[in-house]
């Protein structure tokens, strides 16, 4: 047997071996409910759930994602398509997502042993990987999908957004590097310089060109994240292949094609963002500024390294609402500690560029990936997600050191000097390896029963309101709404408590006075004077706004028998704050047209949400409808004109067709 086709099949068995073990950690876990942000997404969002898959239908749950400006159209159809194939069943939800997750730890396989080929090679050239290297990339993509910290990708049903959009990243990835193996040809033989060496270099720039930008494209369907394909790609360039296509000269077209796809698509991003980013209002819902938000985020990067390597329970807790954030450098004091690490970090990097090259890249890809996130965009500050892609560059630097090699000190392999110990590195690596199966299966397990996740999340997190409302929350479904069930009295504590701590939303209060009033309990004054006081006290934020939709609808639906009077001063306190989103004018014109029976200032409130947010459909069909209840048929049909021209790819024909009847009626 050849070198080649021996080194070809090594390390097949062990990821075959990863990709079972992955499945039985995560199988106790399918069976649990829908979370969190899957409820807004999926399960309360009509757009991904079609009664046919005709092409209007699809088109409209492609464009029905509310967690994004950009729509990710690729997750949402994917959420359609099992919609239409299963329904709303969260385990068929969840068993797609395994799937996806396994197929990128075969990604993550080829690409690892392709860096891990280029690393040894060096800039001379791409060679078939070795025995060796095979091992190593089994072991880094095992590792990886057994990793605790990219258990929600998989578990948590609406982060299909973060596994599928890297999905495309690493087919990216893989394909660049197939390119610049054409362009660097077999390293065991003297480039040439003549026709044949000219044809492999433009197959080799096509085929890099392609796999940067097709991939990024599709991948941006399904999450922002695709967008950093070529910094990882360049970061390669940089790092390893040094810009050549030949030994002694670097690429000008290599060159060209980043600045053409990175560093000019870079420049118009930040032109076309950092006006926003610098007003005020665009932090109002936030309990951070640009400045504490950077400062926070030095602290949330170097915790990410521990959660990812050495994690724990209470690390991993999902909620992080708790999080304290960073008003200077010494308050609290690791944020200047984490902004020396990182610096540590970007000087071992530079370093090690020319000595081990894969600790380099591995640490530039961790930090490259979280410099969308990480930085100025006024988003959460933490989300276990984000290292989906991040992990692995922490696991590319770290597995190929802990493994060493039975080569001479002076030789180097796979970009690594060899280090001393053999035996205390193969038992460090052999107790990551079982504690990171561990933490998986027992979060796995507990992700598989709803009541049991949220027991194991509030005490995971302590102080976290989000975790101790959900606890809350799910003792209220348990409760079934009856006043004798144990689960009732189970359910006021927890709220209680969240409702106490600092930085909460009006969730948990909210939650109180849905619950007494289904269960015709009397509402405590002190549950309307605290949510009232915290929506006085900042501007809403979105679990303010779902609440307030929540208590709109009980009422409505005459669920729930609500105080007008608190229900109006609660508005008001929302409303009070400058520039109120489209969103919170539309509820508070929904209570007052069906609660309150104001078609007046129901109508206005919704005209005020038209002209908030001119592109939502939703707004202007619920207008025609006011307009035409009020008998005001030729303004109802200049608002059809309107929502006609938001009629991207017949999405709208059939809501189209039902308002143009009612409007033409007399």
């Amino acid at each position: 047997m050849s070198q080649e086709r021996y080194s070809s099949s090594s390390g097949w068995w062990v990821l075959i071996a990863a990709f079972v073990a992955t499945t039985t950690l995560y199988w106790p876990g399918l069976s649990g409910t829908y979370l969190f942000d899957d409820y807004p997404n999926i399960v309360d969002n009509p757009g991904v759930h079609p009664s046919t898959a005709n092409v209007p239908s699809l088109v409209r749950a492609a464009l029905s994602s509310p967690a994004s400006d950009f729509k990710r159209p690729l997750a949402s159809l994917s959420f359609a398509i099992n919609y239409l194939t299963t329904g709303l069943n969260p385990y068929w939800m969840k068993l797609t997502n395994l799937a996806i997750h396994l197929l990128n730890g075969l990604l993550v396989f080829l690409l690892a042993r392709m860096l891990l080929a280029v690393a040894a090679i060096g800039v001379d050239g791409i060679n078939n990987p070795t025995r060796r290297q095979g091992m190593l990339a089994a072991l880094i993509a095992g590792a990886w999908l057994l990793l605790p910290i990219n258990l929600t990708p998989v578990l948590y049903v609406v982060q299909r957004m973060e596994s599928l959009a890297n999905l495309f990243v690493l087919l990216g990835l893989i394909g660049y590097l197939v390119g610049r193996r054409h362009m660097l040809g077999d390293a065991t033989i003297t480039a040439n310089p003549g026709q044949e060496s000219r044809a492999r270099n433009i197959t080799g720039r096509t085929l890099c060109l392609v796999s940067l930008v097709v991939p990024t494209g599709i991948g941006l369907l399904a999450k922002e994240t695709a967008v950093m394909l070529p910094l990882y790609a360049v970061l390669i360039e940089w790092i390893v292949l040094k810009f050549r296509a030949l030994p002694e000269k670097k690429d000008k077209g290599l060159i060209a094609l980043f600045l053409l796809i990175l560093a000019l698509p870079l420049a118009i991003g930040m032109a076309w963002l950092l006006p926003g980013i610098m007003r005020p209002e665009t932090w109002a819902s936030r309990d951070f500024s640009l400045g504490t938000r950077l400062l926070s985020e030095c602290r949330v990067v170097i915790d990410y390294i521990g959660w990812t390597l050495l994690p724990t329970p209470s690390a991993l807790s999902f909620y992080h609402d708790d999080f304290l954030i960073s008003t200077s450098l010494l308050s609290p004091w690791t944020t200047l500690l984490s902004l020396l690490v990182l610096g540590w970090l970007i000087a071992l990097a530079l370093w090690s560029r020319n000595r081990q090259p894969l600790v380099a890249l591995g640490i530039a890809l961790y930090l490259g990936c979280h410099l969308l996130t990480a930085t100025v965009l006024p988003l959460e500050l933490i989300y276990e997600h984000r290292n989906y892609f991040a992990s692995f560059g922490l696991l590319l630097a770290l597995i190929p050191t802990l493994v060493p090699s039975h080569t001479p000190p002076e030789s180097a392999i796979d970009g690594h000097r060899p280090i001393g110990f053999a035996l205390p590195r193969y038992v460090l690596m052999a107790g990551l390896l079982l504690s990171w199966t561990v933490l998986t299966a027992m979060t796995a397990q507990a992700w598989g029963n709803p009541l049991r996740l949220a027991e194991e999340l509030a005490a995971r997190a302590p102080q976290s309101p989000r975790a101790q409302y959900e606890l809350g929350r799910t003792y209220i479904v348990y409760s079934h709404y009856d006043p004798a069930s144990p689960f009732t009295k189970l359910a006021y504590p927890p709220l209680e408590a969240a409702a106490g701590l600092p930085q909460s939303s009006i969730l948990p209060e909210q939650a109180l006075i849905f619950m007494n009033s289904r269960m015709h309990l009397p509402l405590s004054d002190a549950w309307w004077d605290s949510m009232i006081a915290k929506l006085k006290s900042h501007k809403p934020g979105i679990q303010d706004e779902s609440s307030l939709g929540a208590l709109t609808q009980c009422a409505r639906d005459h669920h729930c028998e609500l105080p007008t009077d608190r229900m109006i001063e609660a508005f008001m306190a929302a409303l009070s704050h400058p520039n109120p989103t489209a969103r919170l004018l539309a509820m508070y014109g929904d209570y007052a047209w069906n609660v309150l029976d104001d078609h007046s200032l129901g109508l206005h409130m919704i005209e005020e949400a038209v002209q908030a947010q001119p592109s939502e459909s939703a707004y202007q069909v619920t207008k025609i409808k006011m307009l035409v209840s009020n008998g005001d048929t030729t303004e109802a049909r200049h608002s059809l004109d309107r929502l006609r021209t938001l009629n991207i790819g017949g999405s709208l024909d059939e809501t189209i067709a039902e308002m143009d009847k009612l409007s033409s009626r007399p």
